[in-house]
C-alpha cells in the first residue's frame, strides 16, 4: 500500500527546490525502451566498494534468473577497491569482468565506471550519501538504471536536489532501487497490508529503538599521520555529519522509515534530546568524532499521533533493537530484532505476550534475504519494463530522518518543511571534490572536530 502525500505534496516539492541545471535538462530527456530483454545479459558497474557496496555487488550477481555481469569498479582507496575486487572475483568467477584498466581510483572514478556500461545497464551507488546527488546526477544522463543505499541525503540542499533528480530519472523510463530494505521484506509486507486493513485499529503510538555499543565507525580517533583530513573523513563517514548524516541518519533510518510505513504518514515534526556521554577511548585519548552516544526523538504525525526513538551507542547497558506499534484494537511487533529481523506479531492488548499473538508472518519458502529481494524486484521491473522509482520515498525519510538529528543537535523542535528548505549546505562543491581538495570539517588544535551545541548553535547542526 502506497503511504499518504509526504507533509507537503510532490508538486509543492518541486516548486520549493531551487533550480537545478542539470536535472532540469535532463527531465525532458525521454529515453525510449532502455530496459533489458528478458535474456540479455545486463552489465554493473560498483562506485563505492565498502562492505555495503560489496554486498550489494554480490546480490546483484545472485539474482533470480542470473544475468547479470560486474564490468567495473570505482573507489577513492586502492586497497579496499582491490581487495573487494578479489573477494568478489573469487565468489562470481564467471559473472565478473573487471579487468585493471575497468578499475578506477579517485574522485573521478565514478564518471569511467559509468561510462564502462551501455543505456539500460545498471550502476550501484553505495559512496557516503553525500556524494550521491552527483553520482545519481551522471548516472541519469547516461541512461543507467540505479541501485543506491541509504540514506540519501544529509541536509536540505541536497534532499531538494535529490527529489528533482527523481523526477529527472522517471522522465526517462529508469528503474532506481533504494536501499530500504525493510519495504521487501515479505514479513513487513504482510504486517504492513493487515495494519493498513484495520488488524490492531487507529495507530496510537510507534516505538523503535536501536541501543547497543559502539558499531562501524561511529567514533573516532584523531586523525593519524599520512591521511589528508577528507580522506580521513571519508574513511570513517559515519563520525561525520556533512558525509552521512552521522550515526543517527545511517544507523537509524531504516526503523523510522519502517514505523512510517505501518503509520501510512510520514511525521511532521520532532523534538529531541541526546549528549555525548563517555568520549574517551580505553586508553583514554579523546574521541574527535562529530556524533552523540544518546539520542531519543519524538517524531510526530499529522494527526498528533506519536512515534518515540531511543538510540544509544554505549557498551555495557542494555541492548534493544527492535520496533513496535500500539493501535486502538492491538499492537504489534514490527521488527522483532534487528533493522527488519522477523517474525512480525500481532497481538489483541497492548502487551506482547505469547496468550494474546493472534497473528504471526510466514517468509514465503527462498525470500527470508530482504536484501536480495530488493534486487529481484529491482530487476524484474528491469526486465518488464515495470515503474520502478524508489527515489521519492528515499528522500522523504532521509529528511524526516534528518529532522529528528537536528532537532536533538540544536536543541530546538524542527518541522519537516524547515528540514527540508534549511539553507545549510554541509559539503558545497562536492562535485569538485579532489583527492586534494580540503575537508567540509577541519579539526582544532587538539584535533577534535565540530561538534553540535544544542541550545547553542540553533540554526545548523555545529
Amino acid at each position: 500500500m502506497k503511504n499518504n502525500p509526504p507533509p507537503t505534496s510532490r508538486r509543492e516539492f518541486i516548486k520549493q527546490t531551487s533550480t537545478f541545471a542539470a536535472a532540469s535538462a535532463l527531465a525532458g530527456v525521454a529515453l525510449p525502451h532502455v530496459h533489458a530483454a528478458p535474456n540479455s545479459t545486463i552489465q554493473v558497474a560498483l562506485v563505492g566498494c565498502g562492505g555495503r557496496g560489496t554486498d550489494a555487488a554480490v546480490n546483484a550477481l545472485s539474482v533470480k534468473g542470473g544475468g547479470t555481469k560486474l564490468v567495473a569498479m570505482a573507489d577513492v582507496f586502492s586497497e579496499r577497491l582491490e581487495s573487494k575486487y578479489s573477494a568478489i572475483k573469487q565468489r562470481f568467477a564467471t559473472q565478473v569482468d573487471v579487468p585493471a584498466d575497468r578499475r578506477f581510483l579517485g574522485f573521478d572514478g565514478y564518471m569511467k565506471a559509468m561510462d564502462s556500461l551501455k543505456p539500460g545497464d545498471i550502476v550501484i551507488l553505495t559512496t557516503p550519501c553525500a556524494f550521491r546527488w552527483v553520482h545519481f546526477t551522471y548516472a541519469i544522463e547516461k541512461g543507467l538504471n540505479v541501485f543506491m543505499e541509504k540514506p540519501l541525503t544529509p541536509d536540505g540542499p541536497s534532499s531538494r536536489r535529490m527529489l528533482k533528480l527523481g523526477e529527472a530519472a522517471k522522465a526517462k523510463n529508469l528503474k532506481v532501487g533504494v536501499g530500504l530494505n525493510s519495504r521487501h521484506a515479505r514479513h513487513l509486507q504482510q504486517l504492513a497490508e493487515r495494519v493498513h486493513n484495520g488488524e490492531i485499529g487507529d495507530i496510537i503510538l510507534a516505538r523503535g529503538y536501536r541501543m547497543h555499543g559502539p558499531a562501524a565507525y561511529f567514533n573516532s580517533l584523531p586523525k593519524p599521520e599520512g591521511i589528508s583530513d577528507l580522506m580521513y573523513q571519508i574513511q570513517r563517514f559515519h563520525s561525520f555529519i556533512w558525509a552521512s548524516g552521522g550515526n543517527f541518519s545511517d544507523f537509524y533510518i531504516h526503523i523510522i522509515d519502517h514505523l512510517s510505513w505501518m503509520k501510512n504518514a510520514w511525521p511532521v515534526k520532532a523534538q529531541a534530546l541526546g549528549g555525548r556521554e563517555y568520549r574517551n577511548s580505553p586508553e583514554g585519548i579523546p574521541y574527535v568524532d562529530q556524533n552523540f552516544d544518546t539520542y531519543s526523538v519524538e517524531y510526530t504525525f499529522p494527526d498528533g499521533t506519536k512515534f518515540y526513538f531511543d538510540g544509544r551507542c554505549i557498551t555495557g547497558c542494555y541492548d534493544n533493537f527492535s520496533s513496535y506499534i500500539h493501535g486502538t484494537k492491538g499492537s504489534a511487533i514490527v521488527a522483532k530484532s534487528g533493522d527488519c529481523g522477523g517474525p512480525s506479531s500481532i497481538f489483541k492488548g497492548q502487551t506482547p505476550k505469547s496468550a494474546d499473538r493472534v497473528w504471526t508472518s510466514q517468509t514465503p519458502p527462498g525470500e527470508d534475504n530482504w536484501y536480495q529481494n530488493e534486487w529481484n524486484d529491482l530487476m524484474d521491473a528491469i526486465r518488464n519494463d515495470q515503474p520502478y522509482n524508489e527515489v521519492e520515498r528515499g528522500v522523504i525519510v532521509s529528511t524526516v530522518t534528518s529532522m529528528g538529528r537536528m532537532a536533538a543537535h540544536t536543541g530546538q523542535e524542527v518541522t519537516y518543511d524547515e528540514m527540508l528548505n534549511c539553507e545549510f549546505e554541509m559539503a558545497p562543491g562536492i562535485e569538485h571534490f579532489t583527492m586534494d581538495s580540503p575537508a567540509p570539517v577541519m579539526p582544532d588544535k587538539n584535533g577534535r572536530y565540530p561538534v553540535p551545541q544544542p541550545g547553542i548553535v540553533t540554526k545548523r547542526e555545529y
